[in-house]
């Protein structure tokens, strides 16, 4: 854990997000303004990008 508070928990990003951040990368409406929806490759390299960072 990073931060609490009563309405948040921040946290580091770890390889079980996966799936979690499929939903969201992977959605259409979601990812407009990044031309289209990730596949599920580029979703895999940009988590394992912020994981990095």
């Amino acid at each position: 854990m990073i931060l609490e508070t009563e309405r948040l928990y921040l946290r580091k990003m770890d390889q079980a997000d996966l799936e979690s951040l499929r939903k969201i990368l992977q959605d259409e409406d979601t990812m407009y303004a990044y031309e289209g929806a990730f596949s599920d490759d580029e979703v895999q390299e940009w988590l394992d990008r912020q994981i990095s960072r």
